[in-house]
């Protein structure tokens, strides 16, 4: 036992050191935007079709992409903060400005000088007539919420501003703002590994027997433990974690039931199958994670192998899903062929993959939803590009006969798709967890 406590205090210990102080937090986050704006951002443009893209936002209210372009010392915008982005690709001319009384930290210059031009509107129509942009992007969207952050009253007053000769220049910006939000940067990819592999060494801990006594610990605890950790180490959860249980005796729940009720306090027991989903939010990237524990009985030294085999069919669905990945391809093509591989092969598959990065639930290709198995309008017909990262979530049902009952393995892990191909951030869950006690 103190050996097993030693080895936890070295995980813990480890796990602590990946995390950086508020300050060097500070300034990673904003070399990672300052690199985007730099190196991503005017080809995005350049894809999109738009010359001049405007994000507007107003103190406490923020489009949600603004939030993702704010300096590290920036926790809101400020009054109303208008950013302008201007693109000239045949003259290589790359401009960021804000019309706002500041700089907004070192990526992007304030543009306005109130004392010359009391009107921040009119200032705005200055900086565009001096530009003249053929296109005009501005964040509205039907269909992806992130993508349609430019509230009402701002819209209004800019068209209002905006001479007819520009306001018949305003386009969506439907699919830059996409772009943005989806695509990651190698530096940025370099700090998932480290948010992925914290999140698993957290749950590595919570499914285990320092934190688990069978018989006396209730899955809320369990829960609230896992709250409290990455409190405790200075991070965030951007949703309230969930352990359920499976069980031999018990009959296997619908997924609505599991999704939205569910038994939010019950008692461990060995015999258990214990289940996870849990992410968390560290220097702008979230993660998103659902993995598989057993609780061992008297005599039991390992996981059964009728679990075990269960689990590899879990493993089979993630394999033949991305195994599919392919650029250019929507979510709901994706989601068909793999379905049906899955189906042929005897497995009974659910696929639920979205994006995941600046918001757990990001903008992006969507490959089904555990409602909607047979493909998602619109959002599913977005097509997959490079550099992107999402949660492969999805399960399969499995008959175990031993405990004469179906099981439900859900799987999720987050995974990059880039011109190399997929890989996860940070491995998979590949065996179920055995608690020991």
């Amino acid at each position: 036992m103190k050996i097993l406590i030693f080895l936890f205090l070295i995980v813990s210990l480890t796990t602590i050191a990946q995390i950086l102080p508020e300050r060097e937090r500070a300034l990673l986050k904003d070399e990672i935007i300052a690199d985007r704006f730099e190196n991503l951002l005017p080809e995005l443009m350049d894809n999109a079709q738009i010359d001049m893209w405007l994000v507007i936002s107003r103190e406490y209210n923020e489009d949600p992409v603004m939030r993702t372009m704010l300096p590290a010392t920036w926790l809101n915008a400020r009054r109303r903060t208008i950013l302008v982005f201007y693109r000239n690709k045949n003259g290589n001319i790359f401009e960021k400005l804000a019309v706002a009384r500041y700089d907004v930290g070192k990526n992007i210059t304030s543009a306005w000088d109130k004392e010359k031009q009391p009107d921040q509107w009119a200032r705005l129509v200055e900086i565009i007539e001096e530009r003249n942009p053929s296109t005009i992007g501005i964040n509205i969207s039907e269909h992806f919420g992130i993508a349609d952050g430019l509230v009402a009253t701002d819209y209004a007053e800019l068209k209002e501003a905006l001479p007819a000769n520009l306001e018949s220049k305003l386009v969506s910006a439907e699919k830059l703002a996409i772009g943005w939000i989806e695509t990651r940067t190698q530096k940025e990819m370099e700090l998932y590994h480290t948010l992925v592999e914290v999140t698993h060494k957290i749950i590595d801990e919570a499914f285990s027997n320092e934190v688990i006594t069978p018989g006396k610990t209730t899955t809320d605890e369990v829960v609230w433990w896992m709250r409290q950790k990455v409190t405790d180490m200075g991070l965030e959860t951007w949703f309230h974690p969930t352990v359920d249980i499976q069980r031999s005796e018990e009959v296997l729940r619908s997924h609505i039931y599991s999704f939205t009720k569910g038994d939010k306090d019950k008692v461990i027991l060995p015999g258990d199958l214990l289940h996870c989903d849990f992410g968390i939010t560290y220097i702008g990237l979230n993660t998103d994670c659902q993995q598989h524990a057993y609780v061992l009985t008297n005599g039991e030294t390992k996981v059964p192998g009728f679990l075990e085999e269960a689990f590899a069919e879990g493993n089979r669905v993630q394999d033949i899903f991305t195994g599919y990945f392919e650029v250019g391809r929507t979510g709901n093509e994706i989601l068909s062929k793999s379905l049906k591989q899955g189906r042929a092969e005897g497995l009974r598959p659910a696929i639920y993959t979205h994006p995941l990065g600046n918001y757990g639930h990001s903008s992006g290709t969507t490959f089904g939803m555990w409602d909607s198995q047979r493909g998602v309008p619109v959002n599913g017909d977005y097509p997959l590009h490079y550099n992107t990262v999402y949660a492969i979530e999805l399960n399969t049902t499995v008959t175990i006969e031993p405990w004469k009952k179906d099981v439900r393995i859900m799987l999720e892990e987050a995974g990059f798709y880039g011109k190399d191909g997929f890989r996860y951030v940070n491995g998979r869950q590949e065996a179920i967890k055995p608690i020991s006690w």
